[in-house]
């Protein structure tokens, strides 16, 4: 009886095992899927779905590849050495039905040679109309204006409010056409360039914009230009969540004045500020004349600036037209807004004493 039980638990122990064992193959027999499977409709795109997928279909067409270019021969590459090869890129977006393109400067500066390619994959050489390093803007050309893309739409800057979506559209790493979602992470930052100014009012997104980039738009959710897309902050080079864009009225003011005159003046009174944290350090709130340019409105109107045989500190500006000076910001907006051929009334901090000049305006690339 005892042997009948045992022999009876080894079965039932073997079938078990065998169940296991052949369990996988009778699952995949049974449940593989060798037919196509059947599509589950997808339903509706949420709202804020429908409204980015729009928006890169309707303005995509407009931006462009911008490519700098050289010749093979210029690279000493062989065995081709007339074919050109892309040395650097970026993005820009066109203007207006003429053919012009909307980029930044340092996309384009010192290239002799520029591509565009648009999303048609139409290429055409383009030349540099116009540039703007105190902006970093330029404006480019192509000839061919037959099925160019329309202009890309314009918002204002007066509109936006932090936390608003942002649309940027470019070619970060040299890929066609990306579009890259987030919003309005500030307003009114300043944005150093690399001709030594800075630029008001610049617009800072969480929107990705890397290497590539940059002369691309920044769109509000109604596919409008808010700002052209220039920087980004990163120790490592690449996104990190921080972008800049100049905003939309600069470029609205800047970009018609580089098509039709090819430059854009730059305000000044011709005076050499102190850096600030040398003011910081002297406890010294305005902006400190180091030195006038000669012939410039500042020598001409009397300022003097720092005696270079004792050291001793010349004019301070403390205030234009009433508004405090602070900063050298402060005096570059309120000049700026005033024009070439205006003149402004300085507040001076003259050796403790209070003194005021009155300065003309001059364009400083052009007449100092």
């Amino acid at each position: 009886m005892g042997d009948r039980s045992t022999r009876a638990l080894l079965i039932a122990i073997l079938l078990v095992l065998g169940f296991i064992a052949v369990q996988p193959f009778v699952e995949r027999r049974l449940y593989s899927a060798t037919a196509p499977r059947p599509i589950e409709p997808r339903g509706t795109l949420a709202e804020f779905e429908r409204t980015a997928t729009e928006i890169f279909e309707r303005i995509s067409p407009s931006v462009v590849h911008v490519a700098i270019l050289a010749s093979a021969r210029e690279l000493s590459l062989s065995p081709r050495p007339d074919v050109k090869v892309a040395v650097a890129d970026g993005t820009g977006f066109v203007w207006d039905a003429a053919g012009h393109i909307v980029t930044n400067n340092h996309v384009v500066e010192g290239g002799k040679s520029i591509g565009v390619r648009f999303a048609s994959g139409n290429s055409l050489t383009a030349r540099v109309v116009g540039r703007a390093p105190h902006y970093d803007l330029a404006v480019i050309h192509v000839t061919e204006t037959r099925k160019l893309p329309p202009p890309v739409p314009l918002g204002d800057y007066s509109d936006l409010r932090v936390g608003q979506a942002a649309f940027a559209i470019g070619n970060p790493f040299g890929l066609d056409r990306s579009l890259t979602t987030g919003t309005i992470s500030a307003l009114s930052r300043r944005l150093p360039t690399s001709a030594g100014r800075e630029v008001a009012n610049v617009i800072q997104t969480d929107a990705a914009i890397n290497p590539g980039n940059s002369g691309g738009p920044l769109l509000d959710s109604g596919g409008r230009l808010i700002g052209v897309n220039t920087a980004i902050y990163s120790p490592s080079g690449a996104y990190v969540g921080i972008g800049f864009a100049i905003p939309v009225d600069v470029v609205n003011r800047i970009v018609p004045q580089l098509i039709r005159d090819g430059r854009v003046p730059t305000p000044g009174i011709g005076i050499i500020p102190g850096d600030e944290s040398l003011a910081t350090r002297l406890g010294v709130d305005g902006v400190i004349v180091v030195r006038t340019v000669p012939g410039s409105p500042a020598e001409r109107a009397g300022l003097r600036g720092i005696n270079l045989t004792n050291g001793e500190l010349g004019d301070i500006i403390v205030a234009v037209d009433d508004k405090p000076v602070r900063r050298l910001a402060d005096l570059s907006d309120h000049i700026e807004q005033s024009g070439v051929g205006k003149a402004v009334q300085l507040a001076l901090n003259r050796r403790g004493s209070r003194a005021t000049v009155t300065v003309e305006v001059a364009d400083v690339t052009r007449s100092l």
